[in-house]
């Protein structure tokens, strides 16, 4: 009698922890970096982390973890990834998350959250971040089930990079991420795509023909959708004079002849002047912000407006378009096909900057911030890139500083965060590291984050800090001095500490400077260094930014700096 025959039993699906479904996830998207800081909720998902190739950066606030990945996604066009835990962990990321949704910048944050079952028992260290932050993310999720992981990580990749990017949230229970769950593969979504419109393109084109006095008002929107190479050619084909918002500086080389300058509150005269006399005005990524048009209804008033964005909301929110091209910014510039005779006014443009250029033989013998900011700018070359702190020396920078692309200035537009620029330069040096990265900060900024002074030391990166020191909150005892009345309230830093000595405490080479002959010498040691180095530079606390545009006013009522 034949004996039945032995089937072997089916091999079981492999079971693991929902904290390693989250770490294969980031490593499917190609994470190299993750910033964070650990603590109880998370902590299955920092298990995991070892042993893996993900790279984790532990800084020692949890907002310097989401400002590092803020930098590292504006250099890489790729999202940022922080990670902290509930409670005040996930409440201290807010500002950078905040951050990134007002700059449109691909981000992915990732926080613990106390088990489903406590949830809304005001157990330790709960809070609803996913509520908290609904006004500041795109898009957000609660993970209840562990099986869920691999595709809710996908999606919140593709949600971050597509369209106008920005931050998503990802809440992760205790109990979640120490649930079990088989191993799956996510299915990859394609990223939404707006159809191409050719009567858009055709009436954009008979506009730009029959302009005598066009102008390319170019933002942030241009290395957000990777269209500086077709904006360069487009600008190349047809010599359109270009302004640039803060964010927009770099997509055309600011030393480029056909670039007036920055326009609006602290924009060049030159560039403010061209967008009052333009008959066209071509908004390339940018979104008529208040502080680039001044008064609204005096902006560019002569002007019809074509304007190019990847976000459809954009279009017309602000000003009526004549031509609105909601869509691939990198499409439309690369099928106009106009070619206006603008060589007049290119002229017009190139003249009025050469008359409006700023000077920089300030009197005195101390340091004149704008020279010496320029003559950085002038030695750290091509490869540099500048990290901003937020005020004074933030317009500065953007002001004086040359850029040959926008990934080489990183400054927080929208939401003007002080404390920014020293974790954005740790995020730019991990991102790029072959790059000369400069942070330049102000004395009140720098206080904010300045316990990332270890985190540099800990991974050795070498970033140059100007530390522009006027013992004030510069920008607001400006605007205390004009517009009211001189009354000088809560500005007073002149108990700083010695930052030189703060720098020596963290194990960071430093020195000081304060007068202009130390200039020279100053920035050769500063670049001349190869681990991480503070220049505090002591200027005078009467200094202000010029020209400004007073609160209201029309971009051409700008009040300059006399000698």
């Amino acid at each position: 009698m034949a004996s039945p025959a032995h089937h072997s039993p089916a091999p079981q699906p492999e079971q693991v922890s929902g904290a390693r479904l989250v770490v294969e996830a980031l490593e499917r998207q190609g994470v190299d970096y993750v910033f964070g800081y650990p603590g109880g909720a998370i902590m299955p998902v920092y298990d995991a982390l070892t042993g893996s190739p993900l790279k984790h950066i532990l800084v020692r606030h949890e907002q310097a973890a989401a400002l590092a990945a803020d930098a590292y996604a504006r250099v890489t066009g790729r999202p940022g990834v922080c990670l902290a835990t509930s409670g005040p962990g996930a409440t201290n990321l807010i500002t950078g998350i905040a951050n990134a949704f007002m700059d449109s910048v691909p981000m992915v944050a990732i926080t613990g959250q106390v088990a489903t079952p406590l949830m809304g028992t005001d157990a330790f260290q709960e809070i609803d971040i996913f509520g908290i932050t609904l006004p500041i993310v795109k898009h957000s999720f609660i993970v209840r089930d562990a099986a869920d992981i691999p595709t809710v990580f996908a999606e919140a990749f593709r949600i971050a990079s597509s369209g106008r990017p920005g931050p998503v949230l990802i809440d992760l229970p205790k109990n979640v991420t120490n649930g079990m769950a088989e191993r799956s593969e996510a299915v990859e979504q394609p990223a939404d795509k707006m159809p191409f419109d050719a009567k858009a393109i055709a009436a954009a084109d008979a506009l730009i023909a029959s302009a005598c006095r066009p102008l390319l008002y170019v933002g942030g929107g241009v290395a957000i959708a990777k269209a500086e190479a077709s904006l360069r050619r487009f600008v190349e084909r047809t010599s359109i004079p270009s302004v640039a918002t803060l964010k927009g500086l770099g997509s055309i080389p600011t030393d480029d002849p056909t670039f007036i300058g920055m326009l609006g509150m602290h924009g060049t005269r030159a560039a403010n002047n061209a967008v009052h006399e333009c008959d066209l005005l071509i908004c390339v990524g940018a979104r008529f912000d208040d502080r680039a048009t001044g008064k609204l209804d005096t902006f560019a008033p002569n002007a019809k407006v074509i304007h190019l964005d990847a976000n459809p909301a954009e279009i017309g929110k602000l000003r009526r378009a004549e031509v609105g091209f909601a869509g691939d910014i990198r499409a439309a510039l690369d099928a106009f096909e106009a070619r206006p005779d603008v060589a007049a006014w290119l002229a017009h443009c190139q003249g009025q900057r050469r008359l409006w250029a700023p000077r920089y033989d300030a009197p005195g013998q101390g340091v004149y911030a704008p020279a010496l900011l320029k003559t950085l700018a002038d030695r750290a070359g091509e490869r540099a890139i500048f990290t901003c702190d937020v005020g004074q020396h933030q317009m500065w920078v953007a002001q004086h500083c040359r850029f040959s692309r926008p990934q080489a200035h990183l400054t927080s537009g929208g939401l003007g965060t002080m404390g920014y620029g020293v974790p954005a330069g740790m995020g730019a040096l991990l991102a790029e590291p072959d790059a000369t990265v400069i942070t330049v900060s102000g004395d009140g900024s720098f206080m904010m984050n300045v316990q990332e002074l270890a985190t540099l030391r800990r991974y050795r990166l070498p970033l140059k800090i100007v530390l522009i020191d006027n013992s004030q909150l510069g920008m607001v005892r400006q605007w205390q001095e004009l517009f009211f009345e001189e009354n000088f309230s809560e500005i007073d830093l002149s108990d700083n500490p010695d930052f030189s000595e703060v720098a020596h405490a963290f194990g960071i080479e430093a020195f000081t400077i304060d007068r202009r002959s130390q200039v020279a010498g100053g920035i050769d040691r500063l670049l001349g260094t190869s681990g991480p180095i503070l220049m505090h530079v002591r200027i005078d606390p009467r200094e202000n930014v010029w020209p400004l545009v007073p609160p209201n006013s029309p971009n051409v009522e700008m009040l300059e700096k006399r000698w």
